[in-house]
This record gives structure tokens, C-alpha cells and sequence, in this order.
């Protein structure tokens, strides 16, 4: 199939090559016969500014042309021109510049739908921003609560283990006194015994020098 359309192509190329392209000239309508001469039948009648594709020119003053929907005849090549007519050109750049307002108008749509892409874009890196400045922020207060928690866990660690010590201390005072107080027990104790039996010494002794005393007086 490719190669079909190949060879086409190439048999089709001399006469594209061959043809040219004129316009029905200004302020003119013209017509197109089946054959040269105004014994043929028309075709139809060419508007100013109509395309033709000229097959071939003769010294008659004739040219077989054809239109852009495919239909072939005779027309006087007189009344041809290499370029468009003025209507035709006019009529074409009006509608060009037609389209190219339109276009402009795209592009305007389009600039403003950029403009506020990029104005939001702005918008969003301005608000990541501040999202990444408040978030080292307060990576920095963890950071620096992790330091001080840190530091609180040493010095908690120090006091208990001064607790520690100091409860060791606490309960060697506690024996220590507890010690004490046996001992002052076991002193005032025997202090009291020692008291009672001098009492009883005393008690014991004391009439008895008395007698004696009073005897040695009567004696006298």
C-alpha cells in the first residue's frame, strides 16, 4: 500500500510541478467552459479572487484550469493574475487581522492566567517560608528543651544520688543515737542505783552514829 501511494505520488509530481497558481482578476467575473471558445458549454461563473490551478496555457488565449473542489475548464488567460485581487487581499487581511485579535486576546487570557499563577506561586513560597522559619524555630525550642531536659536528668541523678548518701548518713545518726540513748539509759540507771544504795547506806548507818553519839554525850 505504501509503495502504491509512492509511485502515485511520483506520477502526480510532474504536474504538480507544471501547474500554477492565478486568481480571476479585479472587478471581473468570468466564465468556464467545457472547451475554448464561446460555443462550449459554461461551467460556472468564476468570482473576482476565485484560486485556479492552470493545467497548461495555450497560444489561443486559453488556459484549462481547475478549482480547488476538483472541477476542470476553460477560461480566458487574459483574465487571470498571479496575484490575488485587492478585494480578495483586503478581505484576507481582515481576516487576519481578525485572527491575529483573537489571538492577542488568548494571549492576554493567557499572560493574566500566568500573571496569577505566578502571583499564587509567590503567595505559596512566601507561606513554605514562613512555615520553614517557624518550624526551625521550633526544632530550636525542642532542641534547647532537650538540652535542658538533659542537663534536669543529671542534676536529678546528682541529688539522688546525694539522697543516697544523705539517707545512708540519716540512718548511721539514727543507730548512732539510738546507741546513745541505751547507753544514757544503762548510765542514768545505774546512777539511780547507786543513789538508792547510798540512800540505804545512809539509812543504814546514819542512826547508828547517832546512837553511838549520844551514848559517848550520857558517858560525859
Amino acid at each position: 500500500m505504501k509503495k502504491l501511494i509512492g509511485v502515485l505520488f511520483l506520477l502526480a509530481l510532474p504536474l504538480a510541478q507544471a501547474e500554477t497558481i492565478r486568481y480571476v482578476g479585479d472587478n471581473l467575473e468570468i466564465t468556464m467552459r467545457t472547451g475554448k471558445g464561446v460555443k462550449h458549454r459554461i461551467l460556472r461563473m468564476l468570482p473576482v479572487g476565485t484560486k485556479l490551478h492552470v493545467l497548461k496555457s495555450d497560444p489561443d488565449g486559453y488556459s484549462l484550469v481547475r478549482t480547488e473542489d476538483g472541477v476542470e475548464g476553460w477560461v480566458l488567460t487574459r483574465f487571470l493574475s498571479s496575484q490575488p485581487s485587492a478585494k480578495q487581499r483586503l478581505k484576507e487581511a481582515e481576516e487576519m487581522l481578525a485572527k491575529l485579535r483573537i489571538e492577542n486576546h488568548q494571549l492576554k487570557k493567557q499572560l493574566e492566567t500566568l500573571v496569577s499563577q505566578k502571583t499564587a506561586m509567590e503567595q505559596r513560597i512566601q507561606a513554605l517560608s514562613e512555615d520553614n522559619k517557624r518550624l526551625q524555630q521550633e526544632l530550636a525550642a525542642i532542641r534547647h528543651t532537650a538540652a535542658n531536659a538533659l542537663a534536669i536528668e543529671h542534676e536529678n541523678k546528682t541529688l539522688r544520688e546525694k539522697l543516697v548518701g544523705l539517707e545512708r548518713s540519716l540512718q548511721a545518726l539514727e543507730q548512732e543515737n539510738a546507741r546513745l540513748k541505751d547507753r544514757s539509759a544503762r548510765d542514768w540507771f545505774l546512777v539511780g542505783a547507786g543513789v538508792l544504795l547510798l540512800g540505804i547506806i545512809i539509812g543504814v548507818i546514819l542512826p547508828k552514829l547517832r546512837v553511838q553519839k549520844k551514848h559517848d554525850w550520857d558517858s560525859l
